[in-house]
């Protein structure tokens, strides 16, 4: 996800700290040959930045969960090495999270690193991934910088660009609405991607917008302001980002509010995600969003997935465990292809690696290492006492 503008503010003090301690510990490139994990047909080392801690902590969950799955299903090995897992816990923001990532580099000695839920981490990762020479592979954060205008040969995303699934909905959201849309989000960064991704392609499909807002992130529970003005504004439907309790908070109210079954409401897919559509239940039916994962996808590969996760876990995966479970596939294929032991040379591997074979359907890599991927329309339905993202077409 995004990350309040608040906190993107220490995140270059912090890399420079963590840059210097690179220098200080002599772990450049050549560390890798004198790591455990680096050693080419060798053992390799791994290391997983998820938060385990604070209110990211059920997505760290599903991460470390889809990556464990992948290895439980390929002998403990990517790229015929054994593996050893390094996991760190990423917290809930930059002062948390980019020591974590020096210790793993410069004191564990892993070869790559998977995970990275917020984003100002990430973009306060960049230069310290880069200047390391070890490949990154963001499996969550989606500022859109990532793989856009901070993008760097060793950082590499197998999650989303925020504003690419706001994108993905406009157009479909024109024609079936063929009047105004009202745009409510969370105010941070992801809240602007998603809203400014959305519209670019809404507008561009001939799409009015009748109203937007932008409501206090982590602060705003009563919504009630906001629905009265979506009401009066006479618009034919609604966009909105929300995550979390936030989300949970928004879709209920607008059902309570009257709206729900009225003033059609759709979204990125993070508005019915996981824990959120549980809490949600019968209020989010009949909400649409655009994702590029959902459980109730009707292919081979997915039903296996799907399958394998319930039977691991107890429980339902979500884009989250995708996203880390095809690092891990990604990681497979380019360690197996990678000519030398070097981050470099692993980093090479990676824009090579081809297709991956996904339970969200099959990607690669673009040339700015973000996802190249299918956007889905779900709509969230009631089938047996449950509530589920049904997909009921193809955005992209």
């Amino acid at each position: 996800m995004g990350v309040p503008s608040t906190l993107l503010r220490p995140v270059t003090a912090i890399t420079a700290l963590a840059l210097g301690a690179l220098t200080l510990s002599g772990c450049g490139e050549s560390s890798l040959s004198r790591s455990g994990g680096g050693q080419s047909g060798g053992d390799v080392k791994i290391g997983l930045l998820v938060p385990l801690s604070g209110v990211y902590a059920p997505l760290g969950a599903d991460m470390r969960n889809g990556f464990q799955l992948y290895l439980d299903q390929h002998d403990g090995k990517l790229g015929g090495r054994t593996v050893k897992v390094v996991t760190a816990d990423e917290g809930e923001s930059p002062q948390t999270g980019v020591p974590a990532a020096q210790k793993l580099v410069t004191q564990d000695q892993v070869t790559s690193v998977v995970g990275v839920v917020n984003s100002a981490t990430a973009l306060g990762l960049r230069d310290f991934f880069h200047e390391s020479k070890r490949p990154l592979l963001v499996a969550n954060a989606g500022a859109d910088d990532i793989t856009g205008a901070r993008k760097s040969p060793y950082v590499w995303r197998t999650s989303f660009a925020n504003g690419k699934v706001g994108a993905a909905l406009g157009p479909a959201v024109a024609k079936a609405t063929e009047g105004s849309v009202y745009l409510i989000t969370a105010d941070y960064a992801a809240g602007r991607e998603m809203a400014a991704g959305f519209r670019k392609t809404f507008e561009a499909a001939g799409g009015k917008i009748a109203g937007e807002k932008y409501t206090p992130f982590g602060k705003t529970q009563d919504y009630q302001p906001y629905l009265s003005a979506i009401r009066s504004s006479g618009a034919d439907a609604v966009y909105s980002f929300y995550a979390g309790a936030e989300a949970v908070n928004f879709v209920k109210q607008y059902k309570q509010f009257g709206l729900a079954g009225k003033v059609p409401l759709y979204g990125t897919g993070f508005l019915t995600e996981g824990g959120v559509l549980d809490a949600q239940g019968e209020a989010a039916v009949g909400v649409k969003t655009s994702l590029h994962y959902s459980t109730e996808l009707d292919t081979p590969r997915n039903r296996e997935f799907v399958d394998a996760y319930r039977k691991a876990y107890k429980e339902a995966p979500t884009v989250y465990a995708v996203q880390t479970y095809d690092a891990a596939a990604a990681l497979d294929k380019a360690l197996a292809k990678a000519t030398g032991s070097s981050g470099a040379e692993l980093a090479e591997a990676l824009g090579g690696i081809g297709t991956i074979d996904s339970p969200r359907g099959p990607w690669t890599f673009d040339a700015d290492h973000d996802a190249r991927q299918k956007y889905y329309l779900r709509e969230v339905r009631s089938e047996g006492g449950t509530v589920v993202n049904a997909v009921i077409g193809e955005l992209s």
